[in-house]
């Protein structure tokens, strides 16, 4: 409203002596009137025009507390809706949708009796907004920022009751503990102390990493400091997620319960950082999914989801074969600048289906099964030299890169993905199947020999050219073999339970040939050697599991007790030259004598190779192989049985 129209409001009510004493009267200037007598009745003509701008101050001071009560004061929004848009209140509301009569009125509730209800209630209203107005006017700057502080505190109180109640966005699910989750005390005397001394080393393991490196990604025994990957980006916590389940398994209660409060109250994904989308996957989704699955605990599931989302930017690529790495939040990936041409990596995008199955399962999103059988897709359309796999693939052209294959390191868990993935479907997924059989006859045919001494190996491809060398990852083939040999075709049953028995067999002797009893990162059989590393840079051993997983394969499907002695050598090695006073060292050369450690206990050496001892020495009713698979990282998945679903959707 113009200055100028407010003016006369004031000036029509005012009479005789309103601003300046009584008529006549003056000080300071009546001669504004005719005659000498008394000034006229006080009209806005007769303001000074002084008193006009401080009239207009006045009445500004007015509008302004009032429309700071409005806008700016509690409750601002019902004083709003009262003040401006009452007549809405008078409305009648919308039909219902779908054309459904209304519910009859009730007695004495017709359109004259709701408006008068409705201006009613803006009235109060109204009236309680200006009373609310006035008593905040009244309070001191601190006391209004108290009052600010404690709604803002209630807010977030009220947001977390709802969290709890249940994750947002996440379909409420009835959590059954899968069989198996908690095993029995072993029969036998010898193997029950056997198993409480792997305990033992789990908690010396984590009570180190606990006093010299907690809520970081790794331990430095040796320094006793905490060791951080660039693999993980900015996302710390690795050792303790990745722990969770060997925690529970063990019955280590109390300290699963301060993994628990650390994962709920410090795990943060909210980083500006560049991540590995396949170790961030098995190692984290891979933890956070099993520790719910064993626990039931809400959190989990919630993280687990929460990541998985954070994850599937990578897939955005002109196939839809994920990124290696990716920044979780601009969502900008790219590949690995040595990998053949800017390829992914086989064994990086071929690692994603166990856990990404379980998060559409676990959230009812089905986004995340959706971007995994889209690999398989791609896959399937195109030609595979001999059969194989090879391990580069360029995610905008959905070409092979360079045709080199390897059942270890950039193609290993690709093939382990596969036959899992027909298991955890309770044997459904026909594809998987099919892929898995078909890949491993190619790697008889073209990969798999034996020595001259008798020791059965798995050599690596390149071009058509053997190289004849097989890595420690290359060692849990033969626990695959055996874990596959029951729905092999052709009765082969038999013959792929032997396959894993030569396997396990040769891995073993690459731990036998060393002075150490811990076996190499690689070793050769050419030149005259068999089973033993050549090259420097192959000598290490880094408490790998791979051998040791094997082993617990093994001894589940065949129950020889060569497997258990086997295991418990390796124990006896890795207290003897791997244990410090710090937590668990690799060495860096297996064949010396003296050791040399290169003070990095691993987060896997929690997560694969003491869970993968301990249930080596356990009864098998403990995780038992018809109700659970584990992911490359030794998580425990449960499997989908075909009833599950029909079983949720009753006790619901």
């Amino acid at each position: 409203m113009p200055a100028a129209s407010l003016l006369p409001l004031f000036g029509s009510a005012a009479g005789p002596g309103a601003l300046g004493g009584p008529a006549g009267g003056g000080g300071g200037g009546g001669g504004g009137g005719a005659g000498g007598g008394g000034r006229k009745a006080a009209g806005p003509g007769a303001f000074r025009l002084t008193e006009k701008f401080v009239l207009l101050l006045v009445f500004s001071a007015f509008i302004t507390l009032c429309f700071g009560a409005i806008f700016f004061l509690p409750d601002s929004s019902k004083l709003l809706s009262g003040v401006f848009f009452h007549s809405a209140a008078l409305q009648p509301p919308p039909p219902p949708p779908g054309g459904q009569p209304r519910a009859p009125p009730q007695p004495g509730g017709g359109p004259a009796a709701g408006g008068s209800g409705s201006l009613e209630r803006i009235r109060a209203d109204h009236e309680r907004a200006l009373r609310e107005a006035k008593e905040t006017l009244q309070k001191l700057p601190e006391e209004i920022r108290r009052d600010i502080r404690q709604e803002k505190e209630k807010l977030l109180q009220d947001a977390r009751g709802r969290k709890e109640a249940g994750a947002p966005g996440l379909p409420q699910r009835l959590f059954r503990q899968p069989v198996g989750a908690v095993g029995q005390e072993p029969a036998d005397p010898a193997v029950r102390q056997r198993r409480a001394k792997i305990k033992e080393m789990m908690k010396h393991a984590w009570d180190n990493y606990k006093r010299y490196a907690w809520g970081l990604n790794e331990l430095k025994p040796i320094s006793k400091q905490g060791h951080s990957s660039n693999l993980f980006g900015n996302i710390q916590g690795a050792t303790i997620v990745d722990a969770l389940d060997t925690l529970y398994i063990m019955e280590m209660k109390e300290e699963f319960k301060e993994a628990k409060e650390w994962v709920e109250k410090n795990l943060d994904f909210n980083v500006n950082a560049e991540i590995s989308v396949f170790e961030v996957n098995i190692r984290f989704v891979g933890g956070l999914l099993s520790a719910y699955y064993l626990s039931g605990e809400e959190v989990f599931r919630k993280k687990a989801v929460e990541l998985g989302e954070k994850l599937l930017p990578a897939f955005n690529t002109p196939t839809g074969i994920p990124w290696a790495l990716l920044n979780i939040k601009s969502g900008i990936g790219r590949n690995w600048p040595w990998a053949s041409g800017g390829s992914s990596i086989l064994a990086e995008f071929g690692t994603l289906h166990l856990e990404f199955v379980h998060l559409s399962h676990l959230s009812g999103n089905p986004v995340f099964a959706e971007k995994v059988m889209n690999i398989r897709k791609v896959l399937n359309r195109l030609d595979k030299p001999e059969g194989l796999y090879p391990n580069y693939l360029n995610p905008s052209s959905g070409q092979w890169g360079q045709h080199h294959v390897s059942i270890g390191g950039l193609g290993d868990s690709f093939y382990e993905y596969l036959l899992k993935a027909w298991l955890m479907s309770d044997k459904t997924d026909e594809e998987g199947k099919k892929m898995y059989y078909d890949a491993v006859q190619a790697i008889e045919t073209h990969l798999i020999r034996k020595s001259s001494g008798g020791l059965t190996y798995i050599a690596e491809w390149k071009g058509g050219l053997l190289e004849h060398k097989m890595g420690h990852l290359t060692c849990f083939a033969g626990g695959m073999f055996a874990l596959g040999a029951d729905g092999a075709p052709n009765d082969k049953t038999g013959h792929h339970i032997e396959l894993g028995a030569e396997i396990a067999r040769t891995c073993h002797e690459s731990y036998d040939r060393t002075s150490m009893k811990l076996g190499p990162e690689a070793f050769r059989f050419d030149g005259g050697v068999e089973a033993i590393a050549t090259r420097q840079n192959e000598k290490y051993y880094i408490l790998r599991p791979e051998v040791i997983e094997t082993y617990m394969y093994m001894w589940r499907l065949t129950h020889d007790p060569k497997y258990r002695q086997w295991g418990w050598e390796a124990v006896e090695a890795l207290e003897k030259h791997c244990r410090v006073d710090g937590g668990y060292s690799g060495i860096r050369d297996v064949y010396n004598n003296h050791e040399s450690h290169d003070d990095v206990q691993q987060s896997f050496f929690l997560s694969e190779t003491l869970k993968y001892l301990y249930l080596l020495f356990s009864e098998d009713d403990l995780l038992p192989f018809e109700h659970w698979v584990f992911n490359t990282e030794a998580h425990p998945l449960p499997v989908l049985h075909k009833d599950d679903g029909n079983k949720e959707e009753n006790q619901k």
